[in-house]
């Protein structure tokens, strides 16, 4: 029977990675993989979070199931960081455990179809997998530009979307720090944002992968808040592995927002039915260091701290890119104000070659780059080399 199954195209990412790894050119530049790396190209362990870890290990009295909901502390200690003050919103939101933010938008899109969803609204371009899971699910995918040729976020096409959305279909839009373009609704748009699906029959669900590497993690939950103040229900998927450094231990949050708190237990029961036909239960100990974190206030403040000298460097970068203006063809000013890890570049296939086979810099065939696999001592040789590939 498994004679049947055909091939699959290799993922390009991992490809890319491999191609990276057996360089031997000393100054190549892995623009590729979506982690945060230092100034020395290193992906670091949160110091907050090796310190939680010691914790566990000392005080962890057992590794006993904990459900499919997961480790509930770490869920309810996120909340603020999301939601503000009033986390539950008055009692009408819930949440669950994940493994990773792609748990979570897997979860959130599951959910919506058992209620009915069948058809998902994306901003293109996005996150691939966003796509995958949606095919996956056998939900039709209806895409609407994000951006415009400028290079600013598209609000016409979001507001056109969302005012011709029919009952049941889903609108997935990014929180922040939008995967691969970096362009983010201003908090104006935001609003207008809100005020539209305020009167759509359509469901929000909200990706925050990123949250805290654009400008803070309260300035970059406006989006999601500022939807959540106006809709009568919410999904949301929210990422851990990204602002803790956690990537590897899988940890990501699902959250439901209802009309009405009676809502909750059947929505939820419904979620975990979905959780445990899918991973069962969700892995521990990286939820278990982050619940940590949040409930000491020294950790607390420490990993603040950390994630304050990321988002600082992604700035930097930025900062200077911006500054080369014009690089050949390509205009490089717009990166200085957007957010998060990633651009896109305005690249042919065949730059993108050039670039890895005459420069060693490796990035994604669509022109994203992860702009923290650039520093200031190889801004330079990445500015000259696209002027080389683009006039």
């Amino acid at each position: 029977m498994l004679e049947s199954l055909t091939p699959q195209p290799p993922d390009a990412l991992l490809a890319l990675i491999k191609l990276h790894d057996e360089d031997d050119r000393p100054d190549k530049i892995d623009l590729g993989v979506g982690v945060y790396r230092t100034g020395q190209g290193d992906t670091p362990v949160f110091a907050a979070v090796k310190r939680a870890e010691e914790r566990l290990v000392n005080e962890q009295d057992s590794k006993s199931y904990l459900g499919p909901e997961g480790d509930i502390g770490f869920v309810n200690a996120l909340m603020p960081y999301l939601f503000g003050k009033d986390a539950t919103m008055g009692g009408r939101i819930a949440g669950m455990q994940t493994p990773g933010g792609t748990g979570a938008v897997r979860l959130a899109l599951a959910l919506a179809q058992k209620a009915g969803t069948r058809r998902v609204h994306l901003g293109l371009p996005s996150w691939p997998n966003h796509a995958q899971i949606l095919k996956d699910l056998d939900l039709e995918l209806v895409g609407f530009d994000h951006a415009t040729s400028e290079g600013k976020a598209d609000l016409d096409s979001v507001l056109g979307v969302i005012a011709a959305a029919e009952p049941g279909d889903t609108v997935l839009l990014h929180g922040c720090c939008h995967n691969p373009t970096g362009i983010d609704y201003s908090n104006e748009q935001w609003d207008a944002i809100a005020d539209a699906l305020s009167q759509s029959a359509a469901i929000p669900l909200i990706d925050t992968a990123y949250q805290g590497l654009g400008v803070g993690m309260k300035e970059d939950a406006y989006g999601l808040r500022a939807v959540l103040a106006k809709v009568p229900e919410a999904l949301i998927a929210q990422s851990c592995d990204k602002n803790f450094g956690l990537y590897r231990d899988r940890v990501g949050a699902f959250y439901a927002m209802a009309k009405d708190g009676s809502q909750l237990e059947d929505i939820m029961s419904n979620a975990a039915a979905l959780a445990r036909a899918n991973w069962s239960m969700p892995p521990d100990h990286g939820a278990a260091a982050v619940r940590k974190i949040l409930r000491d206030d020294e950790l607390t403040a420490l990993w603040l701290e950390e994630l304050e000298t990321m988002r600082t460097r992604l700035r930097q970068v930025r900062a200077k890119l911006a500054e080369a203006g014009q690089s050949g063809a390509i205009d490089l000013k717009p990166l200085g104000g957007q957010n998060g890890l990633f651009s896109v570049l305005p690249l042919a296939k065949s730059q993108v070659e050039a670039l890895r086979k005459d420069h060693a810099i490796y990035m994604a065939g669509s022109g994203r780059i992860n702009v923290a696999g650039l520093h200031m001592g190889n801004i330079e040789k990445f500015v000259d080399a696209l002027a080389k590939v683009s006039s």
